[in-house]
C-alpha cells in the first residue's frame, strides 16, 4: 500500500508542478508519520523516503534510534517549551514556531548543544480560533523580534490551512502566505531568508504546490487513515 500511495502522491506533485511550470525537485515531500509504527516508516524508507514529519516530540524521540541515521526529521506539530529537549538534536527543522517565548527557548536549548536550528514561522492564515500560529499582520514584527536570537535561523513560513472537502477553497490562503514570504524576503533581514513554504497536506497539497509550496506534509495519503484510539 505505501509503495503505491507514494507513487501516486509523487505523480500528483509532478503534475501540479507541470501545470504551473515548476521543477518537481523544488518540492520536498514530507511523510507525516504521527501515530504510525516504526515498521511502516521503515517500509516508506525502503521506498526512498528520507523526510519524515512528527507532531509529538516524544514520538520523534522514541522513533529516532529505531530508524536509519540518514533520515531528516521535521517537527511539524505544536511544540511546548518543556518538550524541546526531546527533539533539539534530532530535528532537522522545526516548522511550528508560534511565539517569541518558544523561539527563545529553542535558541537556548540549541545553544547547549552547539547547534543552530532552522525554523519556520507558523502563520494562522485563515485566522481560525482553533489553530496555533501568528496572525498574518503580525508576522513581520515577529520575524524582526526573533531574528536576533543566536541559535535559530529563520528559513520561511508554514501554515495549516482549514480542513475542507474543496481544496480550491484554500488557494487564497496559500497564495497569501507566498505573498507574505516574498514581502518579508525583500526586506533583507539578517538571519532571515524565505527559502521555504511549508503548506499543503493530503487534502490540498496539489493546490499548495501550484501556489509555491516547497514542502508538503502528507500523512494519510501515504500511510492511510490513522487510528487515534491506540
Amino acid at each position: 500500500m505505501i509503495k503505491e500511495n507514494l507513487k501516486e502522491v509523487e505523480a500528483r506533485i509532478a503534475m501540479a508542478c507541470e501545470r504551473v511550470g515548476r521543477d518537481p525537485n523544488e518540492v520536498t515531500l514530507i511523510a507525516v508519520s504521527k501515530t504510525k509504527p516504526v515498521e511502516m516508516l521503515q517500509e516508506a524508507y525502503e521506498e526512498g523516503v528520507r523526510e519524515f514529519g512528527e507532531n509529538k516530540p516524544q514520538e520523534m524521540r522514541d522513533k529516532y534510534p529505531c530508524l536509519p541515521s540518514d533520515i531528516h526529521w521535521h517537527m511539524i506539530g505544536h511544540l511546548q517549551r518543556n518538550k524541546i529537549k526531546y527533539i533539539i538534536d534530532k530535528a532537522c527543522m522545526i516548522h511550528s514556531v508560534d511565539s517569541a517565548r518558544l523561539a527563545q527557548a529553542i535558541s537556548e536549548e540549541a545553544g547547549k548543544h552547539g547547534l543552530v536550528i532552522p525554523v519556520l514561522i507558523e502563520v494562522n492564515m485563515a485566522k481560525e480560533e482553533s489553530k496555533f500560529g501568528i496572525m498574518p499582520e503580525e508576522v513581520w514584527a515577529f520575524v524582526r523580534e526573533i531574528s536576533t536570537l543566536p541559535n535559530i535561523r529563520i528559513e520561511g513560513l508554514m501554515t495549516i490551512a482549514p480542513f475542507t472537502v474543496h481544496p480550491e477553497e484554500n488557494r487564497i490562503h496559500f497564495r497569501n502566505l507566498k505573498k507574505l514570504s516574498v514581502d518579508i524576503g525583500a526586506k533583507n533581514i539578517d538571519n532571515v531568508n524565505m527559502r521555504h513554504l511549508s503548506m499543503g497536506m493530503t487534502g490540498d497539497f496539489e493546490v499548495a504546490v501550484e501556489e509555491g509550496a516547497t514542502m508538503v506534509r502528507v500523512g494519510t495519503g501515504i500511510f492511510g487513515a490513522r487510528d487515534y484510539t491506540v
